[in-house]
């Protein structure tokens, strides 16, 4: 077991979407196992999605296609299942506690001492296409995240095949932010951030970043790795393959966080000053 250590209280919320702000999850296992059955396959078991949670498209349908080996080439997988998530995803809808998360963190903007705002960006694999689907009917609830602080997954400054659970996502994040802080702001450094992530890929890219992570996984996926918590809140699945363990955190060394929702949270426990809301509350 890892020392504690103590941390500077948190200046920024990178935040991941699927999963995490938006109860998708069901959607996409939804489309997926409509497409399974039309072939006559098994329905897609968590064992397989959990590996397909938090990656970029090419790579989460590359895995799929290796497992699911559907009678069709993988374009024409894609082509289903796109059509298939324009009828669902614009049903999504935030998962518990997120409205109240990101309208709290929204109002830091305002805190007269600069060096106590929490800034927020998204680091999402969703591409801009499904982005706007899922939250074209949501435009208020993500105004919190400026147009300059949104990294998509097919975002021209993410060189190709470096999706989560690489760490590119959050680094670029964090970059958005510093490069438009007010002058009289520090450039905030990765420890000073707060990864809120539901897939374990995007744990260990938070991880392997240098950031402190909050893990709110679906129930289903909690099942699947009951007992191994502290592997992944250390980013130590290996989801990338074999990396230099430096790279990585330690079992629990204090810089990740399960948590079931995202409802009542402890800001105090991070550092964080949010006007009009107990600081201490734990």
């Amino acid at each position: 077991m890892a020392p504690q250590q103590e941390f500077p209280p948190v200046r920024a919320c990178l935040f991941d979407m699927d999963g995490l702000l938006l109860d998708t999850e069901d959607l996409y296992t939804k489309a997926v196992n409509i497409i399974l059955d039309k072939y006559a396959r098994e329905p897609l078991p968590w064992s397989i999605k959990a590996k397909l949670q938090g990656r970029p498209g090419p790579a989460s349908v590359q895995i799929f296609h290796d497992w699911a080996k559907l009678p069709i080439s993988q374009e024409d997988y894609v082509a289903q299942n796109q059509a298939l998530q324009n009828e669902l995803f614009p049903s999504a809808g935030p998962l518990p506690g997120v409205v109240e998360l990101l309208r709290d963190l929204g109002r830091t903007k305002d805190v007269q001492d600069k060096q106590k705002r929490v800034h927020i960006a998204l680091a999402t694999s969703s591409h801009k296409g499904n982005f706007e689907l899922k939250t074209g009917h949501l435009q208020d609830l993500f105004s919190v995240f400026p147009s300059h602080r949104r990294v998509l997954g097919d975002d021209t400054r993410l060189q190709p095949g470096r999706g989560k659970p690489l760490p590119d996502i959050f680094l670029l994040a964090l970059k958005t932010i510093n490069d438009s802080l007010d002058p009289e702001e520090k450039p905030i450094a990765p420890e000073e951030c707060l990864v809120f992530e539901d897939s374990v890929p995007g744990v260990e890219a938070g991880r392997r970043a240098g950031m402190r992570v909050i893990w709110v996984p679906h129930v289903e996926l909690k099942k699947l790795y009951n007992g191994r918590e502290g592997e992944i809140l250390a980013g130590r699945m290996a989801e990338a393959g074999e990396v230099d363990m430096h790279q990585v955190g330690e079992i629990d060394d204090g810089w990740g966080e399960h948590m079931s929702s995202l409802e009542n949270f402890p800001y105090g426990r991070y550092g964080m000053e949010i006007p009009g809301v107990n600081a201490a509350m734990s």
